[in-house]
């Protein structure tokens, strides 16, 4: 079954301690033929955007970058697995890696949020 993430938005459950990503942090996804771009903001990120590809297996592999609460600008790249949920949801499990302007890496799960 093939994926579409257009229009969904999603939330963090969890994240490792050198991630930023947290509960009140909101991704909006957009989706034009397999490619995906999203925003996001909450928590101690005041501001970031994603750019990547949806594979043929519905994963993600994703860029991003943001600006935290210290007006830092930090910028890495994601991959992302998908997980369907009993009532339909999406769950991503996500490897992410910092490329500027430190070194590390981590996993985050981010769930589908409905209005």
């Amino acid at each position: 079954m093939k994926l579409n993430y257009h229009n969904r938005k999603f939330a963090g459950v969890t994240n490792s301690p050198t991630g930023q990503v947290s509960g009140d942090t909101i991704f909006l996804y957009q989706q034009h033929e397999n490619i995906l771009t999203a925003t996001y903001s909450g928590g101690s990120i005041h501001q970031g955007h994603m750019l990547g590809i949806v594979n043929d297996d519905n994963s993600l592999d994703l860029m991003y970058h943001h600006l935290d609460e210290h007006q830092s600008l930090k910028s890495g790249h994601c991959h992302s697995v998908p997980e369907i949920l009993e009532d339909g949801r999406i769950r991503l499990h996500e490897k992410w890696s910092w490329t500027y302007p430190t070194i590390g890496d981590g996993n985050s799960v981010v769930e589908e949020i409905k209005d």
